[in-house]
């Protein structure tokens, strides 16, 4: 259940939020999700993925630090501005829902003013992430906007959000690599590719917890729409993720250990699989939250591939 007005929705994740920081700032950190840092784990994978794949194609030791903390910054920013806006326009459906009537501007413990003003700031926070990259890099970055201001509107129309949202989540799959070469290549969109449905399918288990809610609400998923097929098409989404992300290597050149990587990461989406019961919303939220390790896992591989290349070769 919900706590009191304004506090933690129950699928955050208690600490500094709820007993460091200042009472009056606590509606806002939550507003960005601070107290749920998956979000922003599943944003900047994406981005550490490619920034990794450019630099072992390009023959660098390891993936370029500066950039990871860049997109790790912009990441915490731009996922704080996004859920502040999609809190914004979702707060009549929120409060229909147990795990998100509470919260902060559904609860009213953030005025919807003050919320847009929030989520500016955090949008000038990412605009300077994205101001340091080259130009190429800053025009698509701009595009990365169109999914992010559909989305919230999706599930209202289609029973599809998760695509768009997958759109919007792995854009960072394409700024990797434009960040490092000013340009696109076919590795970077098959990643990209690989990214929707990796993100599809974790946001389908996510779409679990809410299954009664959203159909009395009228809040339309992929989850709602697959029913008892949820684990079916959550394996065929993983699938999907697996096998563009082996195309991308392949296409790419990489080394062993980058093949090593993706074996690993695609034996996460399995285990995740064989866990999902689209009745077990407490489940489906441990099974979401693993994705950090699995993207962590994927990078690992890529990153350890060109420190072996470059050293070794």
């Amino acid at each position: 259940m919900a706590s009191a007005k304004g506090g933690a929705v129950p699928d955050a994740e208690r600490g500094w939020v709820d007993h460091r920081a200042p009472s009056w700032f606590q509606p806002y950190l939550r507003l960005a999700r601070i107290d749920r840092p998956i979000g922003w784990w599943l944003l900047v994978l994406p981005c550490w993925w490619s920034t990794a794949l450019a630099d072992d194609v390009a023959g660098r030791p390891y993936p370029d630090p500066v950039l990871l903390l860049l997109f790790l910054i912009g990441s915490v920013a731009m996922r704080g501005a996004g859920s502040t806006y999609n809190d914004i326009v979702d707060r009549d459906l929120d409060r229909l829902v147990e795990r998100t009537r509470n919260r902060p501007v559904a609860s009213r413990a953030v005025g919807v003013k003050s919320a847009l003003v929030f989520c500016g700031l955090q949008c000038l926070i990412g605009l300077g992430v994205l101001l340091s990259l080259n130009w190429f890099a800053v025009v698509l970055g701009f595009c990365a906007m169109l999914p992010v201001i559909a989305y919230p509107f999706m599930k209202r129309i289609t029973s599809w959000p998760q695509a768009v949202l997958g759109l919007a989540f792995s854009w960072g799959a394409l700024m990797g690599w434009a960040a490092e070469y000013g340009a696109l290549g076919v590795p970077a969109l098959l990643l990209y590719g690989s990214a929707i449905f990796w993100t599809m399918g974790y946001d389908t288990v996510y779409a679990i917890q809410d299954l009664e809610d959203d159909a009395i609400a009228g809040i339309r998923s992929t989850a709602l729409l697959f029913g008892r097929q949820t684990k079916m098409a959550v394996a065929a989404f993983y699938g999907g993720a697996a096998l563009l992300m082996v195309l991308a290597l392949y296409w790419a050149s990489v080394g062993l250990f980058a093949y090593i990587g993706v074996s690993l990461f695609a034996s996460h989406l399995v285990w995740q699989v064989m866990r999902v019961d689209h009745q077990n919303g407490a489940s489906a939220l441990a099974i979401f939250r693993s994705n950090r390790n699995a993207g962590l896992i994927l990078f690992g591989g890529l990153a350890l591939d060109a420190a072996v290349r470059h050293f070794g070769g």
